[in-house]
């Protein structure tokens, strides 16, 4: 993998190594989710649109999964990625579900009960409208536009937790297939925090032979939770993790131990979720942190709004701050946001660049709104 293409470099230059791998990444990439339709429905045209604007201005790491959008998500990058200059970009995707038909009735009795397990959080994203969105996802015009034809009526595609050695191998030649590409760059674990062993004895096997024989060129996990990631960095030869939500310029709280392990493993980080569900973008009663709505008097919110004070009053947006806070700490490689538009990813990218003076830095360090020992962004005080 080269340093990029020149529309990286007018990004960051140069690329950086992932973790102990040969790879280089850009600093800036997009999360898929959103062209998945799994936050509001998104045009093919308008999809075709992001990922090429993406890889323009050289947001080019592109972060994957099969379960975004059922395979939608890796389709449409497969659209726009063979056209473009292989070594202008890097793909991302993960193992650990498979998509395979299930019964309509299974699946939705599926999404209840995972939401219900998660507790209140699990309510929360599952949301009012629970019944109404899990008819629009397995209506058969969704699966038959996802290209997969189905024999059943009643059936519909579900993505299906398989952690085997086998099912890695499934899994990664079903998204070059979907993807349209003959390499991925690296493959990521998903989501193993039940099933860690079953993990390290398959997937993580398979991963290890596939980078080892060159076939892919960096393994990592993929997650919202620390706890796995610091089993997990010393049990195995991981070269990244990715981690949504829990390294922000709001709750960095949880890294502590993550920081130690993942410089003792030389594991590098790829940071996602760094508006933390929209609160570092419009920190306002009712805003979600975490998934969840935020009342007048949470401290999350009141925590937010002092940081947006203490941006407005160098002129600097919050998002811009929450975007370039991450790669301020060394063991960040890439952050990550997820866009629906060619607009959002021109937007972040300004946002990524934008000028952020060190008396910024050093006064949400005196209000202590950011931990003394936290690395930040070059020019603040130590």
């Amino acid at each position: 993998m080269s340093d990029g293409s020149a529309a990286a470099d007018r990004l960051v230059r140069p690329w950086v190594p992932l973790g102990g791998s040969s790879l280089r990444v850009p600093r800036l990439g997009i999360g898929t989710v959103p062209l998945g339709d799994m936050i509001g429905p998104v045009s093919d045209e308008d999809a075709e649109r992001t990922v090429r604007a993406a890889h323009a201005l050289g947001a080019s790491l592109f972060d994957t999964a099969p379960q975004y959008g059922l395979g939608l998500a890796e389709r449409r990058l497969g659209r726009v990625l063979p056209s473009l200059d292989r070594d202008g970009f890097v793909v991302v995707s993960k193992v650990g579900r498979l998509l395979r038909p299930v019964s309509s009735v299974a699946k939705l009795r599926a999404t209840v009960s995972d939401a219900w397990h998660r507790g209140p959080a699990g309510a929360s994203r599952l949301g009012r409208n629970t019944v109404r969105g899990a008819k629009r996802l397995l209506r058969r015009p969704t699966t038959a536009r996802l290209g997969y034809p189905l024999e059943r009526g009643d059936d519909a595609l579900d993505a299906v937790f398989d952690f085997s050695y086998d099912g890695a191998l499934r899994s990664v030649e079903e998204s070059l297939a979907r993807l349209k590409l003959d390499r991925l760059d690296a493959v990521l674990i998903h989501d193993p925090d039940e099933h860690i062993d079953e993990a390290l004895a398959g997937s993580y096997r398979a991963l290890r032979e596939m980078r080892e024989q060159g076939v892919i060129g960096a393994v990592g996990i993929g997650t919202n939770r620390v706890a796995p990631l610091i089993r997990l960095a010393a049990e195995a030869d991981f070269d990244c993790f990715l981690l949504a939500g829990r390294y922000t310029l709001l709750d960095h709280s949880s890294l502590d131990e993550l920081f130690a392990a993942c410089t003792e493993h030389a594991v590098s980080l790829v940071i996602g979720g760094v508006f933390n569900s929209g609160m570092l973008v419009d920190p306002r009663p009712g805003q979600l942190f975490d998934y969840q709505q935020q009342r007048p008097g949470s401290p999350w919110l009141e925590r937010a709004q002092r940081i947006k004070a203490v941006c407005a009053r160098h002129g600097v947006p919050l998002p811009a701050a929450a975007l370039q806070f991450p790669i301020g700490n060394p063991l960040v490689a890439t952050v990550l946001t997820g866009v629906r538009s060619a607009q959002e990813i021109e937007q972040n990218v300004k946002l990524f660049n934008w000028p952020i003076p060190a008396e910024l830095w050093d006064e949400l360090r005196r209000e202590e709104l950011v931990a003394t020992h936290v690395p930040l962004p070059a020019g603040a005080a130590a």
